[in-house]
């Protein structure tokens, strides 16, 4: 028999994870990794804030974001130019009036990071972060060993790997359906057929499109929006400031060398799709940033829109179709799929060793789930939206 063929359909940081950690644990596996786009991360893993934060998500993905450490810390020679972490601060603040969604942070911290967040006062928090509004901060709490992510360095580091130990990736190349037959799946791509025998569905916001090109039923998977711009910095030296974000996501923001990175840190539902900012969506972030700094925020550099996808549950989707074992999940990671790493872990324990996953909805999951948080919103936000998958 010859080797083992996977093929993984998604250029993010999960379907480069997920290549490169199979080719570690079975060097024999030919592994091919297919990608819609012209460019590998192209679309969420691209457009991420790129923070190590240990206290977001559900409890598997806090669980998840601790485990994944010591890649981000001690990632194998060869596979990076430059260390992937570079140590900030996170610092959340609120009014009088977010006392209680303090309280629960600070909880949250205390049970799931390895290092706990911790109560300052506000004279420290303005050290951290000086262009605050000191009336607009009652309380406030930090993530000291928080830190930025070279998410660019994080994927390369895969693909490095990956192809280093034989694995292949094609670009510009859309899965249109999959079909099985005796000997195993036979993707139709706009390059022309894929033989494989196993398919793994790494293709986030579109990962239930690419399951209804294999009569899959989808999970559910919910893109939701979230805009990001830059702007003109102060004029200041920045070493040592902090992330900064309102304890309630109304807002984020941090230095990026002579500007600002900046977020409105909503959450819209959308189609899978390339989303464009909206004009409305900047100018409500620029109100809320400047109600809450002191910088004066007048004009945008640029701005650009990501999806963080989710399931129903926001749990993640890991794992093997009931019925068709040989086409495996690996979505509905949100945002932090760049910092979680499941997809090591759950690979290890479960296809490679063949032990049954437990159930996870209807799909399975080869983690155990945290708290459940709410369903996807009924009506989704389709404008400036461009789809990809026609």
């Amino acid at each position: 028999m010859g080797a083992t063929r996977v093929a993984v359909i998604g250029g993010g940081i999960a379907g480069v994870s997920v290549a490169h950690h199979l080719l570690q644990l079975d060097p024999d596996l030919d592994v091919l990794l297919l990608e819609m786009e012209a460019t590998l991360a192209h679309h969420t893993t691209g457009r991420s804030a790129a923070l190590l934060l240990e206290i977001l998500g559900t409890g598997s993905m806090r669980a998840l974001t601790s485990a994944g450490l010591d890649y981000l810390r001690n990632t194998p020679d060869g596979l990076i130019d430059a260390p992937l972490l570079s140590h900030r601060p996170v610092l959340h603040v609120g009014t009088v009036r977010q006392d209680e969604a303090i309280d629960r942070m600070l909880v949250e911290g205390i049970e799931s990071a390895t290092t706990p967040t911790v109560e300052i006062d506000v004279d420290e928090a303005m050290r951290l972060f000086p262009p605050l509004r000191r009336d607009q901060v009652h309380r406030a709490i930090v993530e000291p060993d928080s830190a930025d992510i070279d998410v660019g360095g994080l994927h390369q580091s895969f693909v490095r790997g990956l192809r280093r130990a034989g694995g292949r990736i094609a670009t510009s190349t859309r899965v249109d359906a999959a079909t099985q037959d005796g000997h195993g799946w036979r993707l139709d791509t706009t390059e022309g057929s894929v033989g494989a025998d196993v398919v793994v569905n790494c293709a986030g916001a579109w990962g239930d499109v690419v399951a209804a090109t294999a009569g899959v039923a989808p999970v559910g998977l919910q893109p939701f929006r979230r805009t990001a711009f830059m702007v003109d910095g102060p004029g200041l030296d920045t070493t040592g400031w902090a992330f900064a974000g309102d304890i309630d996501h109304l807002w984020y923001l941090r230095d990026d060398g002579p500007q600002m990175f900046c977020s409105l840190a909503e959450e819209n539902p959308s189609e899978s799709c390339d989303p464009r900012p909206r004009e409305l969506d900047v100018a409500l972030a620029i109100d809320r940033l400047n109600e809450a700094t002191t910088l004066g925020i007048r004009s945008v550099n640029s701005a650009w829109v990501g999806l963080r996808t989710f399931a129903p549950d926001r749990s993640m989707v890991i794992g093997s179709e009931p019925d068709r074992p040989t086409f495996v999940w690996c979505v509905g990671q949100g945002a932090p799929a760049f910092k979680l790493h499941p997809e090591r872990a759950c690979l290890q324990r479960n296809w490679l060793s063949a032990l049954p996953p437990p159930q996870h909805s209807r799909t399975l999951t080869w983690l155990a789930l945290g708290p459940t948080g709410s369903g996807p919103a009924e009506d989704r936000d389709d404008d400036n939206c461009q789809s990809l998958w026609s």
